[in-house]
């Protein structure tokens, strides 16, 4: 199993990239997980006190269920991913059943920051955008899809967002094997990512 890690700051297009690389091959071989998935479960918090969870710190990521999962794809039995809930910052009742695929994309904005997990990245990207591009995504993405309001967004982003993403998010380019900038223009690197996927693909 080849397994490709895919990072980068808030809103830079993690999630872009891999839909490309997914619907390069729509007749299966390649799966996905998201990190979002993997927020630690916060029933035994209030709602109001989840508010004020900071969801941008790696030690809100269950790694320990990502690493263990990722593991149990690699011995080629099928898991069970969380389902969770951005409304009620918490992860519900339901569950994404996800068979092992022959390649394996991992996205996330924390994923390379825990040294154990990161280990298990047989290539690992980061997805580059501006961030006043990337602050203009959050906000159309958090007010329209996840139902928050402009002043929790904008506060959210000074108290937290921009803080961690300097302090734990910027700082992995350095463990990075590509860079892809996100515009236009990324066609040509995510080329080289599907050529990849291919000799893995025929090499399996």
């Amino acid at each position: 199993m080849l397994i490709i890690g895919i990072s980068g700051g808030t809103c830079s297009g993690k999630t872009t990239v891999v839909n490309q690389l997914l619907n390069e091959f729509p007749n299966g071989g390649v799966g996905s997980i998201s990190q979002d998935a993997y927020y630690k479960e916060t029933s035994h918090l209030s709602y109001e006190e989840r508010e004020k969870v900071n969801f941008d710190h790696p030690e809100a990521i269950d790694f320990k269920l990502l690493i263990e999962h990722l593991n149990t794809l690699k011995a080629g039995k099928t898991i069970n991913q969380p389902v969770y809930s951005f409304v009620k910052h918490n992860r519900t009742k339901a569950v994404l059943v996800t068979p092992p695929e022959k390649v394996m994309l991992v996205e996330g904005l924390l994923i390379f920051t825990n040294p154990k997990l990161r280990e298990l990245f047989d290539i690992k990207i980061m997805v580059h955008a501006d961030s006043d591009e990337r602050l203009v995504r959050r906000l159309k993405r958090d007010i329209v899809e996840r139902g928050r309001d402009l002043n929790e967004v904008l506060s959210r982003y000074k108290k937290t967002l921009k803080p961690m993403h300097q302090k734990f998010v910027e700082p992995m380019n350095a463990h990075a094997d590509l860079i892809i900038p996100n515009n236009q223009y990324n066609t040509g690197a995510v080329t080289i990512v599907k050529t990849i996927i291919n000799e893995s693909l025929i090499n399996a």
